[in-house]
């Protein structure tokens, strides 16, 4: 018994946050349908009739994320005024970009559509949810009429596989994916990037083995289950926008992210290097990312 009491707790420490947080996801589904079933809501999930809720779910996840991760925000200026493509790091949990969607709609009123998987869609319960918050298919249709209706449109071209393989090393791990950049070439939209600091500190997760990347590459399912949530410091920072330009493929836009405004504050590459050891320990360090949380300069 006291062996199982103390497998069980051990458990529970490991799993215990990112547990809340599907919790937390679920329970705001539950409560828009409640809201919609009360007020005999038909409309678009994308339409202004939702937006007053829409600013009580970003309220509660911006509380959250003060609370628990210090969060702040920075680079909104970069944003552009019209439609762009938001390319961002994806950590264990990108409970990070929520924090982000949440505190834009706040601050701006304005809401970014957000390129997900293909299981996201699977997943039972959250249909609702999904349109609400502007979770759509990454398809190359739904992307370009996305950005035509002048929304933001945000994707991590890593996706799953660079949330469950990337480590606190950081690596990018886009393979071949450049689709974002004939999307940007094609709606002649901006490509403005974002990266969070101690993404990978705050949520992590088991070292990669080859069994669990053989299961992904097989069923593309993430199986491995995240672990952690310490309250580490979140920084999130939208770099400048990479601007249109007519005269550039899709493959050298990759490589111009890639090798000079990705990551790190997304500037020129002689900044990177500086960016790097100016906001993120590599490898990663959690306790260095815990003590940020009292580091007053930063702010």
């Amino acid at each position: 018994l006291i062996i199982a009491s103390l497998t069980i707790s051990a458990i529970l420490v490991f799993f215990i946050v990112p547990l809340t947080i599907v919790f937390f996801i679920y329970l705001t589904n539950i409560l828009l349908l409640i809201y919609q079933r009360n007020n005999e809501v038909k409309a678009d999930p994308l339409s202004d009739v939702w937006n007053s809720v829409r600013k009580t779910i970003a309220s509660f996840w911006d509380i959250y994320a003060r609370i628990w991760h210090g969060y702040e925000l920075h680079g909104v200026e970069n944003l552009p005024e019209g439609p762009g493509i938001l390319v961002y790091y994806h950590g264990a949990i990108p409970i990070d970009y929520l924090y982000f969607l949440s505190r834009l709609f706040l601050w701006k009123k304005r809401l970014c559509l957000s390129v997900a998987d293909h299981f996201v869609f699977r997943l039972p319960g959250l249909k609702l949810l999904l349109g609400v918050t502007g979770v759509i298919p990454g398809t190359r249709e739904e992307c370009l009429v996305a950005l035509k209706n002048g929304y933001l449109v945000s994707i991590s071209p890593g996706g799953v596989r660079e949330a469950l393989f990337s480590d606190e090393s950081y690596q990018l791990m886009w393979g071949n994916r450049k689709g974002f950049a004939q999307v940007a070439l094609e709606a002649k939209v901006p490509i403005i990037p974002m990266y969070t600091q101690n993404v990978r500190e705050g949520y992590r997760m088991f070292k990669e083995r080859r069994f669990f990347r053989q299961l992904y590459e097989s069923t593309r399912l993430p199986f491995t289950p995240p672990y952690g949530g310490l309250p580490v410091k979140f920084r999130t920072y939208i770099g400048k926008p990479i601007p249109y330009d007519p005269n550039i493929t899709a493959e050298e836009l990759v490589e111009k992210i890639c090798k000079g405004k990705f990551l790190f504050f997304f500037q020129t590459k002689t900044a990177v290097q500086a960016l790097i050891s100016k906001h993120q320990t590599i490898p990663g360090n959690i306790w260095k990312a815990l003590l940020e949380r009292f580091d007053k300069r930063r702010k």
